[in-house]
């Protein structure tokens, strides 16, 4: 039971005082009843329906989050082999900047 109320009887009573011959009135009363039933939300259908969609976007925001913090452990893990990398490749460029330097010299020397 859906709960809405549509009172076929007081719309075909209308239509009759409206000149429709009592059964146009009574069709359409009775079509206009079927609309109603199947086409109108109700309250409760409307708070169902909020319902469901507040879980949704619970479970999305859940989700959401739950990505985000990987996301974020994935960068840290990232930005940290990157330093890993970059202090490695300086520590190579500046342990082989002395020894090329004194290459030059020694070169230079042997040279004069």
């Amino acid at each position: 039971m859906r709960g809405l109320a549509f009172d076929t009887l007081e719309f075909a009573k209308k239509l009759k005082a409206a000149n429709f011959t009592p059964e146009q009135a009574e069709a359409l009363a009775a079509s206009m009843a079927g609309l109603v039933e199947e086409r109108l939300a109700t309250k409760q259908d409307l708070k169902e329906l909020e319902a469901r969609l507040e879980a949704r976007i619970k479970e999305l925001e859940t989700g959401l989050r739950r990505d985000m913090k990987e996301l974020e452990t994935g960068l840290r893990r990232d930005m940290q082999e990157m330093e890993l990398r970059l202090r490695h490749d300086l520590t190579m460029r500046l342990g082989a900047m002395p020894v090329a330097g004194i290459a030059i010299v020694a070169a230079v020397v042997k040279l004069l």
